[in-house]
């Protein structure tokens, strides 16, 4: 790892991102960017994940005592907006609760592609931008992320996570049963051998439930996940929803009035 620290920034939207970041590239301090300045810029170039926002990679440089020793290590500032946010953080939640990760192309390609086509939508709906798959129609992106939201359950899946306010005990495992309907029950466990026989069971008893076992190393990162991580899916559930109504509206067509001809008198 070569980064001393990271620093994450979200705004309103592209104009205030851009702003800003153009203000603190002109601020006076020691510190030197590394990266020109459309380098990470995956605002103008999307990843094909579909992950959209800013990085900027600065050296590390102070005269103080203390921090001499971390000079020439790199500090990472990321700039997003809220949509762009949301996005991010339902990948991590997925990463959290599945076994594949689309953040890292690993897993179910099925994932990724969700996300992927769930950015597109975002950024046209929300921000007037393209992403990932430009070449898409608004109804042929929607329809696609639709079927894939069929098959996975993804939709559900987070809402059935957001729906929990559960207490979470020292209990280190916890085995997430959600219903079609997006009710979710929650079973913990302290040993993880005991978690596992009793997901056997479960998915032997329930083969038509999403069945989801999440481990952590402490009790607090579980607590975490369940009251603060698993929340903030709520935004992207509200865009993207919000978003698929807006691509798929048909679109009133302004008509320039009509010129009265008026008749001369004679």
């Amino acid at each position: 790892m070569d980064d001393v620290a990271g620093c994450r920034l979200i705004f309103r939207g592209v104009e205030d991102l851009y702003a800003f970041r153009t203000e603190f590239h002109e601020a006076r301090f020691k510190h030197q960017r590394r990266n020109d300045l459309d380098k990470y810029d995956y605002i103008k170039q999307p990843k094909d994940t579909g992950y959209r926002g800013v990085h900027d990679v600065y050296e590390y440089d102070v005269n103080s005592d203390v921090g001499k020793s971390l000079t020439g290590l790199y500090v990472e500032i990321q700039y997003r907006t809220l949509v762009q946010h949301a996005w991010a953080t339902a990948v991590e939640v997925i990463g959290f609760v599945t076994e594949s990760q689309p953040k890292f192309q690993q897993g179910d390609k099925r994932y990724e592609r969700a996300m992927a086509l769930a950015s597109e939508i975002l950024a046209r709906a929300h921000e007037s931008a393209k992403g990932a798959y430009p070449y898409l129609s608004d109804r042929d992106l929607v329809r696609g992320f639709l079927a894939l939201d069929r098959e996975l359950h993804l939709l559900r899946m987070l809402r059935g996570l957001n729906a929990t306010d559960k207490a979470v005990s020292a209990k280190r495992n916890a085995i997430l049963i959600m219903s079609a309907n997006g009710e979710l029950e929650v079973k913990m466990y302290r040993e993880a051998p005991d978690a596992l026989r009793a997901l056997f069971e479960l998915e032997k008893e329930m083969p038509d439930r999403d069945i989801v076992l999440v481990r952590a190393d402490t009790s607090d990162e579980v607590r975490i996940a369940f009251r603060n991580y698993f929340s903030d899916a709520r935004d992207f559930i509200k865009l993207i929803e919000d978003g698929c109504t807006r691509l798929t509206q048909p679109r009133v067509k302004k008509h320039a009035p009509k010129k009265i001809l008026r008749k001369r008198p004679r």
